[in-house]
């Protein structure tokens, strides 16, 4: 029996769940292109993320702020290569969590801690509604950042409220990852042979407009990302990140961003597509 997704070729970005994400489309009859747009790979020099794990573990914050599942178990993994996993572990259950999305709440959960604060929608105007009703004036809150200057905001906002912010980044990216097989998967979508793009971060996008630039593709690519039903996002942040580019046609779950929702949306659009 033919699934929801039978006859769509859909482009899936690396990710940490890439391979979940692609057996899920497969098992919808989708066929899933995997395109290496963002690598995710361990610091150069952990020493900046050392120097916050010990500031976590000797108690100097009263809030983490987490804005991704991978940073965590980044940090996770820095510290238990120090032998300090019990301890890095246990300061986590003395301040309070605040988690901008399901992903960093669903890593906190893996070691047993539940968030103390969660952001109503998984954006930093999320996370600075959270903390509406909370005096932050001179408490310190450290920040999990990711790369690149996204979250640059959060931090000015949370410092002009009177915070001391200490943030991390505890991993980077390999933004020149297999540039020319990037290149020929835009070439593929822009020619129709592939029929949809789906974004799970916002990096993603920015990766794939900055090869489709350096390409001479960047043109082509929009044009095709303009099309009805041709990209999919998994939640808002990703769907801002491409409005950002003029790209305003996103197919996302209305509510709970997580894959299994995110293949249903797909899974309508397609539907409607083909009907």
């Amino acid at each position: 029996m033919p699934g929801a997704l039978t006859g769509l070729s859909i482009l899936i970005p690396e990710s940490r769940e890439l391979d979940l994400f692609a057996t899920m489309l497969e098992a919808e009859g989708a066929t899933a292109v995997r395109c290496p747009l963002v690598q995710i790979l361990d610091l150069d020099d952990a020493a900046e993320a050392e120097a916050w794990i010990a500031r976590l573990v000797a108690g100097s914050f009263q809030d983490v702020i987490w804005l991704t599942g991978e940073g965590l178990r980044r940090l996770m993994s820095i510290a238990e290569r120090r032998g300090g996993r019990a301890a890095f572990v246990g300061a986590l259950g003395r301040v309070r969590s605040i988690t901008r999305g399901p992903k960093p709440a669903r890593a906190l959960r893996e070691l047993g801690i539940a968030p103390g604060l969660a952001a109503p929608t998984p954006t930093t105007p999320g996370v600075l509604a959270a903390l509406a009703n909370d005096d932050i004036a001179g408490r310190v809150i450290g920040v999990q950042l990711y790369p690149g200057d996204g979250a640059l905001p959060l931090l000015a906002a949370l410092r002009a409220r009177g915070a001391a912010v200490f943030p991390v980044t505890p991993y980077r990216y390999a933004s020149q990852a297999e540039t020319d097989q990037v290149a020929a998967a835009i070439r593929e979508l822009a020619q129709g042979r592939i029929g949809m793009i789906a974004f799970t971060s916002s990096p993603q996008v920015e990766r794939l407009i900055d090869v489709a630039r350096a390409s001479g593709l960047e043109a082509t690519l929009l044009a095709a990302l303009t099309r009805r039903d041709a990209v999919a996002a998994i939640g808002p942040v990703v769907e801002e990140a491409l409005r950002q580019h003029g790209i305003v046609r996103v197919i996302r779950p209305d509510a709970s961003f997580h894959l299994k929702p995110l293949v249903r949306a797909i899974a309508a659009a397609w539907g409607a597509r083909r009907a």
